[in-house]
């Protein structure tokens, strides 16, 4: 079988590999992919915008299915259109995976110039059930450059979500999937990581040999 694509927006081969990683504990073939036009760390509208072109335009190896790892889905939807395999962004799936929960959710990421973006995904896939988005104070990429630091500081804002009512937190980013993993067994709130979602409805897609979801990812 052709190997499931990690699409990495951001240009940080590093995180392309942690991805890789966490991806082949869900799925057997994984390979990855990363953006080098793009920054180390998509932090703002502007960012987000441009990647989503970037990716609608590359050429991809041949694979089974792509997973846009980039918690703001560029180009995943252009991509589902265009595409006769299945195309998954994860933030869409960390949010179908909160809906079926059936209790209400709030993101915690450390981008805050991507909330808006992010409102305006979860509520379309969430509606009432979604709470908001949670921001750390921190620089992010200063923060990703510390794991201790990041680990508290999303702690910090998981324990918010929780005071503010929500049952699920989703921990919004690909690049934080190993600090979702480190953290899960220290907040009281149970977290979505969206990668982990995202792999779960590839590995349902290519069971059933569904050609495609019409993501909502921009």
């Amino acid at each position: 079988m052709k190997p499931v694509l990690i699409i990495n927006p951001n240009g940080s081969q590093k995180t392309t590999q942690d991805m890789v990683g966490i991806t082949r504990r869900y799925l057997p073939n994984v390979m990855g992919w990363t953006n080098h036009k793009g920054p180390e760390m998509i932090v703002d509208q502007d960012q987000l915008y441009e990647a989503a072109n970037q990716i609608s335009e590359a050429v991809f190896p041949e694979a089974s299915a792509l997973i846009v790892a980039a918690f703001g889905d560029p180009g995943a939807k252009r991509l589902a259109g265009s595409m006769d395999i299945p195309v998954i962004g994860i933030a869409a799936a960390a949010a179908r995976e909160a809906v079926l929960s059936g209790v209400s959710f709030a993101v915690v990421t450390t981008t805050p110039k991507l909330a808006p973006s992010i409102d305006e995904m979860m509520r379309a896939e969430g509606g009432d059930t979604y709470l908001g988005c949670h921001t750390t104070e921190e620089d992010p990429l200063v923060l990703a450059s510390n794991s201790d630091a990041l680990d508290y500081a999303l702690i910090t804002s998981c324990e918010i979500a929780k005071k503010a009512g929500a049952k699920r937190v989703i921990i919004g980013g690909g690049p934080l999937g190993q600090a979702a993993t480190r953290i899960s067994s220290q907040v009281k709130v149970p977290l979505i990581q969206p990668l982990v979602a995202a792999c779960s409805e590839v590995s349902a897609l290519i069971e059933h040999q569904l050609p495609h979801v019409q993501d909502v990812g921009r």
